[in-house]
């Protein structure tokens, strides 16, 4: 039996990726010295998800997948989005690392999440959901793109909490 929170917060991730992605993108685009930088980003972006939806494939046993800890991982690389205040060189080169490790986590979580049973009712539930989430952060005017990617993070790191403690609790109970 999958116990509700294993169903659920899949579905978070996902809603919650989309939903963040345009105030992502707005952040991303600020740092980015020109539009070409911007398309680089993205597409080193694209090629670490390819890479992490693999290193997922490829895994001999996809039952222990250690989510978890890419939810952790998922959530601290935006947090860490959330705390940069100030332009200085090194910006870039930090973005291009932000997007390595984004793209890899991300195309991991896709990967363990197309094999789960609720796969297919989350796609469904996932249109749905990023409608109406959407269109109530379009009538947020006050809270800027960074306050929302940090907010994302911080739920990221907490479903990542919440998992640790609930699959420790199931091992000592078993």
């Amino acid at each position: 039996m999958i116990s509700k929170s294993n169903r659920i917060i899949p579905l978070v991730i996902t809603v919650g990726q989309v939903a963040v992605f345009p105030y992502y993108i707005i952040w991303l685009k600020g740092i980015s010295l020109t539009f070409t930088l911007f398309a680089w980003f993205f597409a080193i972006h694209s090629f670490a998800a390819a890479w992490g939806y693999r290193v997922f494939q490829v895994k001999k046993n996809k039952k222990k997948s250690n989510i978890t800890l890419i939810y952790l991982g998922m959530g601290c690389m935006y947090l860490f989005v959330g705390q940069i205040k100030s332009e200085f060189e090194l910006l870039p080169y930090i973005a291009l690392l932000l997007q390595i490790l984004l793209g890899f986590f991300q195309g991991y979580f896709r990967a363990w999440h197309v094999e789960q049973d609720t796969y297919h009712l989350h796609a469904v539930n996932h249109y749905v959901i990023v409608g109406m989430v959407m269109i109530s952060l379009s009538f947020v005017k006050i809270i800027s793109p960074v306050a929302i990617i940090s907010l994302f993070g911080w739920l990221l790191c907490g479903c990542s909490l919440w998992m640790l403690i609930k699959n420790r609790t199931k091992v000592k109970v078993k």
